[in-house]
């Protein structure tokens, strides 16, 4: 056993010498001597220590990835595109304090968050939606730019991004040719969540490690203070670090990156400035998807010309048809583009766009391709003609503004994509339900409502291809699972327009279906996060009759929307609140979930059933209607002083 911890030392410090500090002290040949005496030892005994290298070997494929919860949620980044962006979250900055501020690269792979438990690496996750992601611990097992033993003794997830050197993307192309990967970013990513590891070990991964998500004990405060236990510890953390004071050194900073990413061996979209005060980063807080305290700055995208061979319309959830210009091949980013995006015809007409003309396509942030607009045209060149018919049902097209809008809402695209929709991630959750198979059941069992769903049985996948016993009985268990969901997300699920995740919670706050259908567009207005166009949207949906008798075949197949449970006996047991302004001590949302945890219904807006308005620092309309209304209303220094009681 001595022998053997004594080799595991030996090789995991050769290998942070050559995969984190890319300065081997030791010959191939030497590592792999020792390497075989290990696993000569660990066979004889039956032993294999935590850390021992040879957990690195790709095992037997899994059968398919266990969801698992974040200790701490893993927030993205707001994103800003210009120097004026950017003087904007300096200045919020500003006024939450004096602080200095961190700049380094932002890499374009996928983020894993790693656990470590008494100092033992236990377990890998892909980010997902920030609260849980999918467990590919054996997948990271084949990654060597890690440590599987360290120091601190405490509870740890540390967060990275998984990459692959541009000049191993183009090594693997050479030797697989008949699989070549097009980018770096979905080859990492395709690596990471292949069921195979030995795939993943193959195309050899890396994660660059930037934050420390969670600690169980004596917490790093700063982005500093979280690189240096980095590295420390034994993660491969990047080279280029800046701390900086002023926005002047930070946009130094900024135009450095952006002008050396193009000579370093991984794919980067930009940088990342951080708040490095605790301070200041309390102060500011988070909203429902990022720390207000950090941004992203994206490097302008890749601009190309191309020529426009043909435009094609699609048809979304809502029935809006949406230009799609086919376009003659162009790389960007790393990837071929052959089709951009236009918004609506008014777009279309406005960037003069016409087939057979040259275009500017942008990679937007190196992701969705878009056209700019017209460089030139030609003889040739043919104006786009409006569609005064659906292509797809044949059916009359309605324009409204600038936009185009198939009048059938049974049009077999818009189907496909209400369903999908329906049953998305965020809306009822129908675990396997992809695009794919809902448009064989359109097609081949006649599904067009949400209704139909939860009416279909095993004889329904009978006879489809690809549906044995198992996967068609999977999809039903999904479906009845479905059944029972909170009713934000039954809100979200049902597509009204203009009702995203964030206005339906605040609906759902009215608490029934019911209760939301009867709102009138006055009351509608009043909810945080609905501006008229939207209430009016939601109003006539609900009084549709056919969107009626929809939600009443949902509630009659066993749908049940219901209220998520709130604590009994909470410091807001029976009130509802709403709160209004800006708080110091934290955002708006984490207030409004501490609410809800302590029994309460945080509303979006004052009406009949509110109880307490919480009024923050520029506080609104909302407190003139309290007062109007004769609402108790309390300071932020009374709110504090109620959560101290939490617990007591």
């Amino acid at each position: 056993m001595d022998r053997m911890r004594e080799i595991c030392d030996i090789l995991n410090k050769w290998a942070y010498e050559y995969y984190v500090l890319d300065d081997p002290s030791v010959s191939d040949k030497e590592y792999d001597r020792l390497y075989d005496e290990l696993k000569e030892l660990e066979r004889v005994s039956g032993v294999r220590l935590p850390d021992s290298p040879t957990r690195r070997v790709g095992g037997d494929p899994v059968k398919g990835f266990e969801r698992h919860a974040h200790i701490a949620r893993l927030y993205s980044l707001d994103k800003a595109v210009s120097d004026d962006e950017l003087s904007a979250f300096f200045t919020r900055v500003e006024k939450a304090g004096k602080t200095q501020f961190t700049v380094e690269y932002k890499y374009d792979g996928l983020t894993v968050c790693l656990t470590y438990e008494k100092g033992n690496f236990v377990r890998a996750t892909t980010r997902g939606n920030g609260v849980e992601g999918e467990d590919v611990t054996a997948q990271a097992l084949t990654i060597p730019s890690f440590p599987l033993k360290i120091s601190y003794q405490g509870t740890l997830e540390v967060r990275g991004e998984a990459v692959i050197r541009l000049s191993r993307l183009q090594e693997y192309n050479e030797k697989h040719p008949e699989e070549p990967l097009k980018n770096a970013r979905n080859a990492a990513a395709g690596a990471v969540r292949n069921l195979d590891p030995k795939a993943t070990a193959r195309r050899r991964v890396e994660i660059l490690f930037y934050d420390v998500n969670y600690m169980s004990e004596n917490p790093v405060n700063t982005q500093t203070e979280a690189r240096e236990f980095m590295k420390r510890e034994g993660f491969a953390v990047f080279p280029y670090f800046k701390v900086c004071e002023d926005f002047d050194e930070v946009k130094t900073a900024i135009d450095e990156i952006e002008i050396e990413r193009k000579n370093i061996d991984y794919l980067t979209d930009g940088a990342v400035v951080k708040a490095n005060d605790e301070n200041v980063r309390a102060a500011m807080g988070y909203t429902d998807k990022f720390p207000r305290w950090a941004i992203a700055f994206k490097f302008e995208a890749e601009e190309a010309e191309s020529v426009v061979e043909n435009v094609i319309w699609q048809v979304g959830r809502t029935g809006k048809l949406t230009p799609l210009a086919e376009i003659s091949p162009v790389e960007l980013a790393g990837a071929t583009v052959r089709r951009a995006t236009l918004n609506n015809y008014g777009d279309l007409q406005k960037k003069d766009v016409k087939i057979n003309s040259r275009v500017l396509v942008r990679r937007s942030n190196e992701v969705i391709p878009e056209i700019l607009g017209a460089v030139s045209h030609t003889e040739g060149s043919i104006p786009v003609e409006k569609p005064a018919f659906c292509p797809y049902c044949g059916s009359a097209v309605k324009e409204i503004g600038a936009n185009l809008f198939c009048s059938n809402r049974y049009c077999p695209p818009r189907i496909v994509q209400k369903l999908t929709h329906f049953c998305s991630k965020n809306a009822m959750d129908v675990e396997g339900m992809s695009e794919a198979t809902l448009t064989l059941l359109m097609e081949k069992r006649g599904v067009k409502n949400f209704s139909d769903l939860y009416g279909l049985d095993k004889e329904s996948f009978a006879g489809m291809e690809g549906f044995r016993d198992k996967k068609a009985d999977n999809l039903l268990n999904a479906i009845q699972k479905s059944k029972r969901i909170p009713l934000d997300r039954f809100l979200y699920a049902l597509g009204i327009s203009g009702v995203g995740r964030v206005a339906a919670r605040d609906l759902a706050a009215f608490g029934s279906v019911e209760r939301i259908s009867n709102l009138t567009e006055e009351e509608l207005v009043a909810v945080e996060d609905v501006g008229e166009i939207t209430a009016r949207g939601i109003a006539e949906f609900f009084r549709d009759g056919e969107n009626q008798a929809e939600i009443s075949r949902l509630f009659k197949a066993g749908v049940t929307p219901f209220m998520e449970e709130k604590k009994r006996g909470g410091v807001f047991a029976g009130e509802t609140v709403v709160l209004t302004g800006s708080l110091a001590a934290m955002s708006r949302s984490e207030a409004q979930k501490i609410i809800e945890a302590e029994g309460g219904v945080a509303a979006g807006s004052v009406s009949g059933k509110t109880t307490l308005v919480v009024a923050g620092e520029s506080a609104g309309s909302k407190l003139e209607k309290a007062k109007k209304s004769g609402v108790k209303i309390i300071g932020e220094e009374e709110f504090l002083k109620l959560l101290a009681n939490i617990g007591k």
